[in-house]
């Protein structure tokens, strides 16, 4: 998942897996969904699948290129939710303001209890390991980690080595790993069943992978002898060695960047102007981010570049500026 620095003008969501269990009502009069028998969703694979659990994902419907215009809100809406007999549900899902592929809403159970369901899309951090494989889902493996009391990630893996999958994060003071699997089998099933997807206009973000959006020879500027890894479906990651630097390239929604708060403005060339925003005296970090189409309401699509070095501090700015630089050039165009 890409880093952000917060922007001070509007308020980041919160991160349901760190939802405590005092955060949630106990008592509750009323049926308890972790002792229900809701029924389990059956998704029947997709053709030309059936790879076994550690082999490779061929399914075409949750390749990665199909995945990123697919739009996540419609898994967590009244009516998707409704069908699972999850409980009550009184708000509209909520998108993230930082992720494309991100979506959330809550649930009331019929005893009163409230459950938190999140949606990630091409999700690659906090996924259960291969160890956690419980069965499949639509073909795909199917991956079940319960943390704490209230806290559950239930994942059907997309792509493996690395790792991507359609993950549903639950904290509910019931089972929560049981809602989670029954909303990921709905998702996996609609994702093969023309799912809503994002307009993709000429030169939108939305369609380009961002790990072919910079050039080796730019990156080895910065992270010598890197190798590029996925760490979402609209973020990538070059490194070499554990404790060597590294690049992160990742596309966003969010309001256009400005002057202050700690950015200064870059040029990038090609008539763009970026925004650095160096990290703390004891780091050798920066970020650049530009605006590079409008998006919807207020909002447009950031492209960033994220350096981390360790060891060599030198001028993480100037090194980010330089991937950044080779990133504009490679971008969509309308």
């Amino acid at each position: 998942m890409l880093d952000v620095f917060p922007d001070v003008r509007r308020c980041l969501p919160k991160l349901f897996l760190l939802v405590t269990a005092l955060a949630l009502p106990l008592a509750a009069c009323g049926q308890d969904l972790g002792k229900s028998n809701f029924a389990r969703t059956t998704v029947p694979a997709a053709a030309g699948t059936g790879q076994v659990a550690d082999g490779p994902i061929t399914d075409a419907a949750v390749a990665a290129d199909v995945l990123r215009v697919i739009q996540p809100c419609q898994f967590l809406t009244k009516d998707a939710l409704g069908a699972l007999g999850l409980g009550t549900v009184d708000d509209d899902p909520s998108p993230s303001s930082i992720a494309f592929d991100t979506c959330s809403n809550k649930v009331k159970d019929p005893g009163g209890k409230e459950m938190r369901l999140e949606l990630e899309i091409g999700s690659t951090t906090l996924l259960p390991r291969a160890d956690k494989t419980t069965g499949r889902a639509g073909g795909l493996p199917l991956r079940v980690n319960k943390t704490g009391d209230t806290g559950c990630t239930a994942a059907a893996m997309t792509a493996l080595n690395p790792d991507l999958a359609l993950a549903v994060s639950v904290t509910y003071a019931g089972d929560p790993c049981r809602p989670g699997q029954a909303l990921v089998e709905a998702v996996v099933q609609k994702v093969h069943n023309s799912p809503e997807k994002y307009s993709t206009p000429p030169g939108t973000v939305l369609t380009a992978d961002p790990c072919a959006m910079a050039d080796t020879a730019a990156v080895a500027s910065a992270v010598p002898s890197a190798k590029a890894a996925p760490t979402g479906l609209h973020s990538c990651w070059w490194k070499s060695t554990a404790a060597g630097p590294e690049v992160t390239v990742g596309f966003l929604p969010g309001l256009p960047p400005l002057a202050g708060d700690g950015y200064s403005k870059v040029d990038l060339g090609n008539g763009v102007t970026g925004f650095q925003k160096p990290g703390t005296a004891s780091s050798a970090r920066c970020k650049v981010q530009w605006q590079h189409r409008p998006w919807q309401g207020d909002d447009v699509e950031l492209a960033q570049v994220d350096y981390k070095g360790y060891d060599d501090k030198g001028d993480p700015c100037g090194k980010a500026v330089a991937v950044a630089k080779n990133v504009v050039t490679k971008l969509p165009r309308a």
